[in-house]
């Protein structure tokens, strides 16, 4: 059974949404596995992430790995000092 979700997050800039998804980009062109695969992208500020899937179990591990590189991508930025990018 195919499966399908579509994440839409705003963030407080638009470089910041920016950043977020040339950091994602790379994983979207070439997925680690045969069972999903996912899409990107950025109107503004928002960031829209769709996933597809074979099954639920594959799209909940894609969703997993791509909120998780998007939180570590939000640390990263946090830390350099860079929360602050209007």
């Amino acid at each position: 059974m195919k499966t399908e979700a579509c994440i839409r997050l705003e963030f407080p800039s638009e470089k910041q949404s920016q950043i977020i998804f040339k950091a994602l980009l790379p994983e979207t062109k070439k997925p680690s596995t045969s069972r999903s695969s996912a899409g990107i992208e950025k109107k503004g500020k928002l960031l829209i992430l769709k996933v597809e899937a074979k099954d639920t179990v594959a799209l909940r591990a894609a969703l997993n790995a791509y909120l998780r590189w998007i939180n570590s991508t939000i640390s990263v930025l946090q830390i350099l000092g860079k929360q602050q990018l209007d």
